[in-house]
């Protein structure tokens, strides 16, 4: 089977939403986001979710309601992302303006053991 998929290199992406940051706080998730994040430099502004699979984006969703005046994104990967999928309803809800979410999208669970996520089954 011949696949026309292209493939997003995760460190090169993390590196330029990172780029020029100013004053951007970070939330990254469980695993894979959280070493990218690290690899391109360490930051107190970072926050690294290390075994909190499925916390990134109400992480992110708070820092964004504490610092109003912050630009406030999550990077995460899809596996996290539909372990905390009830977070983006309140996430809805309260329409943070300087609150942003990138999901990383490899089709499996790569922290827990490569299972294919919903997605990935569909193909």
């Amino acid at each position: 089977m011949i696949s026309n998929e292209r493939r997003l290199d995760r460190r090169t992406a993390m590196r330029a939403l990172l780029e020029n940051r100013g004053d951007l706080l970070l939330a990254t998730g469980l695993g894979s986001t959280t070493w990218d994040a690290a690899a391109v430099g360490d930051d107190d502004r970072n926050f690294y979710l290390w075994g909190a699979m499925g916390a990134a984006a109400m992480v992110g969703l708070g820092l964004a309601i504490a610092r109003p005046v912050s630009r406030v994104l999550v990077v995460t990967g899809d596996g996290e992302m539909l372990m905390g999928l009830g977070a983006l309803a309140t996430i809805g809800v309260q329409r943070p303006p300087n609150l942003a979410i990138a999901v990383f999208d490899n089709g499996h669970c790569c922290e827990t053991g490569m299972q294919a996520i919903p997605r990935a089954l569909c193909h």
